[in-house]
C-alpha cells in the first residue's frame, strides 16, 4: 500500500473545532455530540455507551480478530472543592496537572444555573500588596483560588449565583495555529489525537479503502483519570493502537516531527509484535519515526489491559512539548501519525490465531532469540577517551 494523502486542512479544522469545546473529564456531553455528528457525516454509524464513550466500526473482510484505534475526548480541568467566606473558590484538579500551569488561566465555571467566567489566581496575586510574597508563595492547588467574574464577595453571594461544591471548571485552550506549522494550546492532549483519528478516517473513506478486518474507532471520555478504555473494548478486538501525546523533554527521545512509537510506559512494555509491525510500516511507507519509553505516563492502552481485556496494545504519539501545560505540537507529527494509522488499518492481518480468543500453540508467535552476527575479528577499536 502507498500511504494515503491526509487532508491537513480537514485535520486542522477538526482540531480547531475540538479545542473550542470544553470537555474536562466528567463534563464531556457536548464534545461527544460533536464527534458523533462528524462520524455520521463521514458515513459511519456510531454507538454510544451509557456515559458517552463512542464506538464506530468500519467493516472489513472479517469480524473477529478486529483492530481498534483509540483516542480520548476528555481533558484536564478542575472542580470546586470549597466556597470560601470571601466568595472565592478552592479547587481540586481533574487529572494530574500542576497548579503552576493553572495560575493565571481564564476559565469557565459550569453551575446548575448556567456558566460564569473567571480566573485562577495565586492566593497572593498582587505584588503591590504582598511585595516579594508573590514570589515565595509555594506551588500547589491549596495556594490558588478561582475568582468568579460576577457579583460574588461572600459564600451567600456564591450560593445565590447557583455556585456549589463539585461544579466543573474548564480551562481555556487559547490556541494558536502558526504559519510555520506549530500549534500551541492547552488540551492538545488528546484533542490532537482525536483530530488525527478523524483525518485518518476521512482519508480511508475518500479513497474507498477495503480493510482486511473490522476496525473499531473508539473515543473514550475518562482517560485523564485513568479509566478510559476500561469498558469500551469488545471481545472481537485483538489489537488496539492508542493515539496520544509523546513528551518531548530532556531525557526523552520523542520529537515534534514524525511519529513517536512508544516501546513502554509506566504500566510496562507494549506488545512486541504489534509495535514491531508499526515500525516496519513506517520504514515501508517512508514515514519518519523514533522510539521512546515513558516512565511517568499511561494511556488508554493501560486501562484496557488493567480491566482484563486480552488485546495487543501499542501507542503511537505526536511529540508534544510541555505536556499538561501550555502544549506545543507540529502539524508534521499530526500528518505522520495519521498516515501511519491508515497504513496500519489497511495492512494484512499477520497473526492468524488472533481471530480466536483462545487457541493451542499452533501458529503462536515467535520472538527472536538467536545471537546477533558479528565479525570474527574486530578491525575497529573503540574511541579513545
Amino acid at each position: 500500500m502507498t500511504r494515503l494523502k491526509i487532508d491537513v486542512d480537514y485535520l486542522d479544522a477538526q482540531l480547531k473545532a475540538l479545542l473550542s469545546i470544553d470537555s474536562p473529564t466528567g463534563y464531556t456531553d457536548t464534545i461527544v455530540r460533536h464527534v458523533t455528528g462528524e462520524l455520521e457525516r463521514l458515513g459511519l454509524e456510531p454507538e454510544l455507551t451509557r456515559r458517552g464513550a463512542i464506538r464506530a466500526v468500519v467493516r472489513g473482510g472479517r469480524r473477529s480478530g478486529a483492530r481498534a484505534i483509540i483516542t480520548h475526548l476528555d481533558t484536564l480541568g478542575a472542580q470546586v472543592k470549597l466556597i470560601k467566606d470571601n466568595g472565592r473558590l478552592e479547587l481540586v484538579p481533574i487529572g494530574h496537572w500542576s497548579a503552576r500551569f493553572a495560575e493565571g488561566a481564564r476559565v469557565t465555571l459550569y453551575t446548575e444555573k448556567g456558566s460564569y467566567r473567571g480566573t485562577i489566581l495565586p492566593l497572593k496575586a498582587s505584588g503591590h500588596t504582598f511585595n516579594e510574597g508573590v514570589d515565595t508563595l509555594p506551588v500547589g492547588w491549596e495556594y490558588v483560588e478561582l475568582r468568579v467574574d460576577a457579583m460574588c464577595w461572600s459564600r451567600a453571594d456564591a450560593h445565590g449565583l447557583g455556585i456549589d461544591v463539585g461544579d466543573f471548571v474548564a480551562i481555556d485552550t487559547q490556541p494558536e495555529f502558526l504559519d510555520n506549522g506549530f500549534i500551541v494550546s492547552r488540551h492538545l492532549d488528546d484533542k490532537a489525537g482525536v483530530a488525527i483519528a478523524l483525518a485518518a478516517l476521512e482519508a480511508l473513506m475518500r479513497h474507498d479503502v477495503t480493510l482486511p478486518v473490522d476496525t473499531h474507532w473508539l473515543f473514550t471520555i475518562a482517560e485523564e483519570v485513568g479509566v478510559g478504555a476500561a469498558s469500551i473494548v469488545t471481545p472481537e478486538i485483538a489489537s488496539m493502537v492508542t493515539i496520544d501525546n509523546g513528551t518531548t523533554a530532556p531525557g526523552q527521545n520523542s520529537s515534534e516531527f514524525g511519529v513517536t512509537i512508544a516501546m513502554a510506559d509506566q504500566s510496562g512494555p507494549f506488545d512486541y509484535h504489534l509495535t514491531k509491525k508499526l515500525v516496519e510500516l513506517c520504514r515501508e511507507e517512508d514515514i519518519r519515526y523514533q522510539k521512546d519509553v515513558f516512565r511517568y505516563y499511561r494511556s488508554d492502552s493501560a486501562s484496557a489491559i488493567e480491566a482484563g481485556h486480552d488485546v495487543r496494545t501499542a501507542l503511537i504519539a505526536f511529540g508534544i512539548d510541555a505536556s499538561h501545560g501550555y502544549e506545543r505540537i507540529h502539524v508534521h507529527a499530526l500528518r505522520s501519525v495519521a498516515e501511519l494509522t491508515t497504513a496500519y488499518v489497511a495492512s494484512p492481518l499477520e497473526i492468524e490465531r488472533d481471530v480466536e480468543e483462545v487457541s493451542d500453540i499452533e501458529g503462536f508467535t515467535e520472538q527472536p532469540t538467536e545471537a546477533a552476527k558479528q565479525p570474527k575479528r574486530v578491525n575497529r577499536l573503540p574511541p579513545q577517551e
